[in-house]
């Protein structure tokens, strides 16, 4: 019996605290929503494990700020403490992005950078509402960019102690696109312009898709270098899928590596989600500051849609709905404002490729933004 008393006494279940309790049910209920509802299921399982692995007495799974040993600590110190494992995410998605909608419509460019609204005034509201530091409300207004990669990297360097938080509500908002940007739509275009049909673009030639990445990623560098680590990335991976001649590549920045630095990413950013770090009030003011920022880059992108409007005759407008598209949420933003306005049209008009160009222009816009946080903050 002495025996049996010491085991138990050394489990985690001696240990367990009402916190750790509260953090398996947040764990359960991400995993749950991404096998039930596809709520961004490759990053939320991985967050949501690493959440309840953080939690577990005397396991040594935490990582973050002051904890010293543990598997997950070391994934954290080496992928995301260093900043490597957000930057190679942004290489897959390089490689997965088209940007030949944007190249078609360069207008749209404005539209993305337009549906950037929400960081600066979420980044704004968490400084002088809800009493965050410079740095921290930096960090939170970035999940208007609808980024996970971005708000994770940024968050890294601003305001590391807040990472789990931060994660969660941009992964969460990107997962809720389908819910939150309709009503805005709705709410913010009227009848007649759900109805602007859009014609076919003209066609990008190979040569302009080759020196898009280029150039574009070298001025945009130039302008920001702080955002090179992103950028840099995005535009490489981009290079390797328009180039024709680096296939092999092609194949595993876009698919093995991916795969891989998304689990590592996610369990370590789950691993941060300990109870004693999370169940703060500032977790609830992240997610609220999250929800404005996202509603508000949506309703930026919609807004600035309807003033180019004002300038274009008759026959050239654009359909403000697809400025909506313009939070890096891709391609599940584009494909949302093809669903509405194909339904409130009756199937007559469908915008996704035009809907596209902010789309991927907006994964640009998201990383310049952290770009300048980062100069102005570092």
């Amino acid at each position: 019996m002495e025996a049996l008393a010491e085991l138990l006494g050394s489990s985690g279940f001696a240990g367990l605290t009402w916190q750790n309790i509260v953090m398996f049910a947040v764990g359960g209920i991400l995993i749950y929503l991404a096998i039930t509802r596809g709520y961004e299921p490759l990053l939320l399982i991985p967050i949501g494990s690493g959440a309840i692995l953080a939690n577990l007495p005397f396991a040594h799974m935490a990582a973050g700020l002051g904890i010293n040993e543990g598997l997950l600590q070391d994934i954290y110190k080496v992928g995301i403490k260093t900043e490597f494992l957000p930057p190679v995410i942004f290489l897959g998605v390089g490689v997965l992005t088209d940007f030949r909608p944007l190249l078609s419509r360069p207008y749209t460019f404005l539209l993305g950078a337009a549906a950037q609204l929400g960081i600066f005034t979420a980044a704004l509201g968490a400084f002088y509402l809800a009493g965050f530091t410079l740095e921290e409300s930096a960090a939170i207004g970035i999940i208007g960019g609808a980024d996970g990669p971005t708000s994770i990297f940024l968050a890294s360097k601003l305001a590391p102690h807040l990472l789990g938080p931060i994660a969660v509500a941009a992964y969460s908002y990107m997962s809720l696109v389908p819910i939150i940007q309709p009503p805005i739509m709705r709410m913010l275009t009227t009848k007649n312009e759900r109805q602007i049909d859009m014609p076919q673009a003209k066609p990008v030639s190979k040569t302009a898709t080759i020196l898009f990445p280029i150039v574009t990623g070298t001025v945009a560098m130039l302008a920001i270098p702080s955002s090179a680590p992103l950028l840099g990335m995005l535009m490489f991976g981009n290079l390797l899928a328009v180039s024709g001649v680096t296939e092999r590549l092609r194949k595993t920045a876009g698919g093995a590596m991916t795969d891989i630095v998304t689990i590592f990413l996610g369990l370590a950013v789950g691993a941060t989600m300990t109870g004693s770090s999370f169940l703060q009030l500032e977790t609830l003011k992240i997610l609220v500051m999250g929800a404005i920022a996202f509603g508000f880059s949506t309703a930026g992108g919609v807004l600035f849609a309807k003033l180019i409007n004002v300038f274009l005759p008759a026959g050239k407008k654009i359909n403000p709905c697809i400025g909506a598209a313009g939070v890096s949420a891709v391609p599940m933003s584009a494909r949302v404002v093809q669903g509405f306005v194909n339904e409130q049209t009756n199937g007559r008009v469908n915008p996704l490729m035009a809907a596209m160009g902010p789309n991927v222009a907006g994964v640009i816009g998201s990383a310049v933004a952290a770009g300048v946080f980062l100069m102005l903050l570092q």
